[in-house]
């Protein structure tokens, strides 16, 4: 299956487990692929205190949707400071309180909060961790990471199913998962900076070959980040890497778009110099709707001789494929999970229909509500946990779900 591409339609049939369960996790109404996220109103945002004038399209209905499901699990909404208003704390939907953030409500599972605890205590030396950003923002790619790949540290077995389901033929035996992984910030015997990955697999292939496989996750982040100087280190590294880049010395490695990815590629080719493994895999994964991130891995693609076969394959890869790899390595209730928090975008559709349902006016008597009717969604609205509202053809929301769903 092409991992890049939309997930084709299952027939009884279909001998590819991997798209059948991608189906079967990410649509279980039938409602069919949702083409693009909404452009949600500022009404909408700001009673859901989601509302900040700069994010992107992408950006905006991700920080909705992390707000409909703190909502629905009760938890506490936390707030943000603005470096330039100190004194001025806003709420915001998409933070939890620091206290529901210490109990580790930021994490899916309640195995993944001593996983995360465990590498925040043996982090590397000036390791990036925020930890109030980790352990209270939803937003925040990092506990995604948590969450994505925390179940299967303690499960070799399982986390060489995902990856096999992921990228088959990467790797046959899964050793180790570390994150936010860097061999040595600073070092100069790799990119003599901070370069470092979301998240490394390391482990051997069916030759027996060392293998690690080096992540980069995005969530709402659009992979235009700010671009440091270039370094002279990444120039000579890039140059002396043969058949990796076009032209090692193209600007456009170093530009806002490919400047992380570019560090990253350096780094694992520093890696394999180094003898820390004897072949290396760059994998960049975001949600399909987030177009900003995956243009910036095309771009970054384009300066690549042979992505897909050359000395460090690049593969880009989205959310909802590692979802459903997941799934199908034999956690499908934790899938479901991260699904419901992370790309479930009818949840955001079906909110918006609710929002835009006149309210009767008080005091109007009805008889019992059918769920077609005006005055159940008009309940519905008001009732402390959402439920599934199948009227209209959508499905509005889901009901409220303990920590370890």
């Amino acid at each position: 299956m092409d991992i890049t591409a939309p997930l084709p339609p299952v027939t009884a049939d279909d001998p590819n487990p991997s798209a059948a369960a991608a189906h079967t996790l990410l649509d279980p109404s039938g409602l069919g692929p949702i083409d693009r996220v909404p452009l949600i109103p500022e009404a909408a945002r700001r009673r859901h205190h989601v509302f900040v004038p700069a994010d992107h399209r992408f950006k905006a209905a991700a920080r909705f949707l992390q707000a409909l499901w703190r909502e629905d699990r009760g938890l506490a909404i936390g707030t943000h400071i603005d470096r330039r208003e100190l004194h001025r704390p806003r709420r915001l939907g998409s933070r939890i309180s620091a206290a529901a953030g210490t109990l580790g409500a930021n994490f899916l599972h309640p195995d993944i909060v001593p996983v995360v605890a465990r590498a925040l205590a043996y982090r590397e030396p000036s390791a990036a961790y925020d930890i109030d950003r980790l352990k209270t923002n939803l937003l925040s790619s990092q506990p995604l990471a948590f969450n994505l790949f925390g179940l299967l540290t303690s499960n070799p077995t399982l986390a060489t199913r995902f990856v096999n389901e992921l990228l088959p033929g990467t790797m046959t035996h899964v050793t180790d998962i570390l994150f936010e992984h860097s061999p040595g910030r600073s070092d100069p015997r790799f990119t003599a900076d901070r370069t470092a990955y979301d998240v490394v697999l390391r482990g051997w292939d069916s030759t027996g070959a060392r293998v690690l496989t080096c992540i980069e996750i995005k969530y709402s982040e659009p992979g235009h980040e700010p671009a440091p100087p270039p370094h002279p280190r990444h120039a000579e590294i890039a140059r002396s890497t043969a058949g990796l880049f076009v032209d090692p010395d193209d600007p456009t490695l170093t530009g806002p778009a490919c400047q992380q990815l570019y560090r990253q590629h350096c780094l694992a080719s520093a890696m394999l110099t180094a003898g820390l493994a004897d072949k290396a895999v760059l994998a960049f994964i975001a949600p399909t709707h987030n177009q900003l991130a995956h243009a910036a891995a095309s771009t970054y693609t384009r300066q690549l001789i042979d992505p897909q076969a050359g000395p460090i394959p690049f593969i880009p890869m989205t959310l909802e494929h590692a979802f459903a790899a997941i799934a199908t390595a034999g956690l499908p209730n934790h899938a479901r999970a991260l699904h419901r928090r992370y790309t479930d975008w009818w949840l955001v559709d079906g909110e918006l229909d609710l929002a835009g349902v006149p309210t009767p006016a008080p005091g109007t008597q009805t008889t019992a509500p059918s769920p077609e009717s005006d005055e159940f969604i008009h309940i519905a609205t008001r009732a402390p946990a959402r439920a599934t509202q199948p009227g209209r053809g959508r499905k509005h929301t889901v009901a409220p779900a303990n920590l370890a769903a």
